[in-house]
C-alpha cells in the first residue's frame, strides 16, 4: 500500500484506505475516493497537484490530500 501521491502518471490503482480527520475522510469520500474505487493517474507532476480520472470524471486534488488516500496496484479494465 502506498499514498496516491506516490503513484505514477498513467498508472491505475485501487483505493485501499482513507486517512486523515473525519472531515478530510468525508470530503474525499464525497469526491468519490472510497475503498475499492479505481483511480487512473492523469498527471502527477510534483507541482503540488494530482490530477486523476475517477468514475469517468477528472479531478484535481492537492498532494497533501492525495497522501491521505492509500492505494494498491490495479489492472486497467480489459475491453
Amino acid at each position: 500500500m502506498l499514498p496516491l501521491s506516490f503513484a505514477q502518471n498513467g498508472e491505475t490503482v485501487m483505493v485501499a484506505k482513507i486517512g486523515g480527520s473525519d472531515e478530510v475522510k468525508q470530503h474525499l469520500e464525497d469526491l468519490g475516493f472510497v475503498v475499492g474505487a479505481r483511480v487512473q493517474i492523469i498527471s502527477q507532476s510534483g507541482n503540488g497537484n494530482v490530477i486523476v480520472n475517477l468514475k469517468e470524471a477528472r479531478l484535481a486534488i492537492t498532494d497533501q490530500m492525495a497522501a491521505k488516500v492509500q492505494v494498491v496496484p490495479s489492472e486497467p479494465d480489459i475491453e
